[in-house]
């Protein structure tokens, strides 16, 4: 069931996504070669719960195998829910970070992808075409029209590149908690609803250098890619209003 949220809820979510991207811009500065993932999420979790807010991931999911981090960071040809670990950044990297606040209720939810020290041109170029899909995406959230506008944008910007589209994975909606209806695919596959004020949705294309096939790992949360190349992930949160979208996330340079 699609929750629509009202004007007081769609408040307190901004409050939340702007909390967000004042910790990712200050945490992108420590994203560099040399650095241990697991230090990347206490910093993260510290500054979160100094801000105020909690951790959205740390413990989301099944009782028997909760998320056991505050940072998703995927690295490479991992595409979303890679856990952090000893493991340290290496120069030309793409480090994808994906977090989450609560506050006061209110849930905010954003990815980017990080360039570490100098990547290659074709990491680069992945990674930039990815950033643009996700507006490409934004732009084609229109109220009144279908949920799938959405995924066509975004799927045909990445293959006009020759670039693979996850399907198995795809945004949601967002706000009075981390995952809610409806899914917001990066395909066009899938139920079709209209776009209405009130609707909250992340929208988050994960675009690889293949075929856009993935596999879950034996830990049951990290995802990679099925042919081991490199992937991209980009994410934002946004409110349907009767006559725009909004935004709410802050754009941040990874």
């Amino acid at each position: 069931m699609i929750r629509l949220k009202t004007i007081e809820q769609i408040d307190g979510i901004r409050t939340s996504c702007k909390m967000l991207s004042a910790m990712y811009r200050e945490l992108i500065p420590l994203v560099k070669p040399g650095v241990e993932t697991r230090d990347l999420d206490a910093w993260a979790r510290n500054w979160i719960r100094r801000a105020g807010g909690k951790p959205a991931c740390l413990g989301y999911g099944p009782k028997k195998n909760p998320f056991p981090a505050t940072l998703c960071i995927s690295i490479n040809n991992t595409v979303i829910h890679g856990i952090p670990s000893a493991r340290k950044i290496a120069g030309g990297d793409l480090v994808s970070l994906d977090c989450g606040i609560e506050l006061d209720g209110f849930v905010s939810d954003q990815a980017i992808t990080i360039e570490a020290g100098k990547v290659s041109p074709t990491a680069h170029n992945l990674n930039k075409v990815t950033r643009e899909c996700l507006y490409k995406g934004i732009e084609a959230v229109k109220p009144g029209d279908r949920l799938l506008q959405i995924a066509r944008a975004v799927s045909a910007h990445a293959q006009s590149f020759g670039y693979g589209v996850v399907h198995q994975y795809c945004g949601h909606g967002v706000g009075l908690a981390l995952h809610e209806d409806p899914s917001v695919p990066n395909t066009p596959r899938g139920s079709n609803p209209r776009m209405m004020a009130g609707m909250v949705i992340a929208i988050e294309p994960m675009i690889t250098l293949g075929s856009g096939d993935v596999e879950l790992l034996d830990d049951d949360w990290t995802v990679v890619t099925a042919d081991d190349m490199l992937s991209a992930h980009w994410e934002h949160t946004i409110a349907i209003f009767k006559d725009h979208a909004e935004v709410l996330t802050d754009a941040v340079e990874g």
